[in-house]
């Protein structure tokens, strides 16, 4: 079959609704593809803006911004959830491919719509209840310790909050949310699966995430999960079925708990790359990145076995620091072997904001812990200005 459809003067013209540090990857990936790319973003200085072919200035959660965006193009993809769903089934219906479809989205952009949909799709997820506002959350006194997400808005940890006890009813969330019981967690894993429109899928070693327990952000990664093989088998398999129930083309992080007591539980799903995929671009034959692009230009899926295993650690926003951003350590780590700073270009820093990540590599775990724990207590973003 002859995939080299895609030649100069008849690229396809593919467009990114976000210009975050998932486009800028995108696009640094894109460089080795016939594809002319474009983004639309509101911040003519965000990460991506200086590596695609053409910029929009736009919101992606604006219905006419978006339309006018797409209506010329070949095909869309996102970077973030929160983008204006009724302008993608809109431009779908009009002959624009979208990665991944507005129907997935309109799933998993809404926690509650997403909760809904493992339960009727008989995917294991914790036992949840849907609330309608904060008084709600009385009704349900002797469903505690549990967990409340506020339906849509939420990211990278905000709109969560634990709800021990009675006490904590005031954190609750006064808007549509799920209130879903307290795993007790062995450990969290991510794993990533991207599936192309005819069905083949490429799944990568699965990920076991560690966070910040205060930022409720990922602090490092591993990359293949430590885990028992009968408990990989129930990972792959659990995530592949939430995938092709999707029934879109893309990538997707399946995000899952593991108890204490065997089960494996659907956290959430992100229908993109994803953080947790990072360390794909020196880690694997295929990243996360080079993937979607070959789901989106319809070439063979790439191989997503790792070639060495990986650790990969988050540069986040020193607290009491916002402004202009300075880079503590960067020295340091380029003497480490293995180690791959990645930088995201962006002009502002505050306080848990992800300004980039450090890739490591290693055949001894030991290695890879010892690393990433002494990346976090070398390498700081601050800024040139403390507050």
């Amino acid at each position: 079959m002859f995939y080299l459809h895609a030649i100069i003067g008849n690229m396809l013209r593919i467009g990114i609704l976000g210009g975050g540090q998932l486009g800028r990857m995108l696009l640094q990936a894109a460089a080795n593809y016939p594809v002319i790319t474009h983004v639309l973003e509101n911040d003519p200085e965000c990460p991506a803006a200086h590596l695609t072919h053409s910029f929009t200035r736009g919101d992606i959660r604006n219905f006419e911004d978006v339309y006018q965006f797409g209506k010329e193009l070949d095909g869309l993809t996102i970077e973030i959830e929160s983008v204006n769903v009724d302008a993608l089934e809109k431009l779908e219906a009009e002959g624009v491919k979208i990665y991944p479809a507005p129907s997935a989205l309109r799933i998993i952009r809404d926690k509650v719509r997403q909760k809904q949909f493992y339960k009727e799709n008989d995917i294991p997820t914790s036992p949840f209840h849907i609330t309608q506002n904060r008084g709600d959350l009385r009704q349900h006194d002797g469903f505690l310790p549990a967990v409340h997400k506020i339906g849509s808005g939420g990211y990278d940890g905000r709109g969560v909050q634990v709800i021990n006890d009675t006490r904590d009813f005031e954190k609750g969330f006064d808007t549509p949310s799920v209130l879903e019981r307290k795993v007790n967690i062995h450990k969290e894993i991510s794993q990533i699966i991207a599936i192309n429109r005819r069905g083949q899928t490429a799944i990568y070693p699965a990920v076991e995430m560690i966070f910040d327990p205060v930022l409720n952000q990922l602090d490092y990664q591993l990359s293949p999960a430590e885990i028992p093989q009968q408990t990989l088998w129930r990972v792959e398999a659990i995530a592949l079925k939430v995938v092709k129930d999707l029934a879109t083309p893309g990538i997707f992080a399946v995000e899952l708990f593991i108890g204490k007591n065997g089960d494996v539980l659907v956290n959430e799903t992100a229908p993109r790359v994803h953080n947790s995929g990072h360390h794909t671009i020196e880690a694997n034959y295929s990243s996360q990145f080079d993937m979607l692009w070959r789901v989106i230009l319809d070439y063979p899926l790439g191989n997503p076995k790792h070639i060495l295993p990986a650790a990969m650690v988050n540069l986040i926003g020193a607290e009491g620091h916002s402004g202009e951003p300075c880079y503590e350590g960067i020295s340091e780590l380029l003497k480490m072997e293995n180690a791959f700073l990645h930088l995201y270009g962006k002009q502002q820093t505050r306080p848990g904001r992800k300004m980039g990540h450090v890739t490591i590599l290693s055949t001894d775990k030991s290695d890879l812990v010892y690393k990433a724990k002494s990346i976090k207590q070398q390498l700081h973003v601050i800024s040139k200005q403390p507050e």
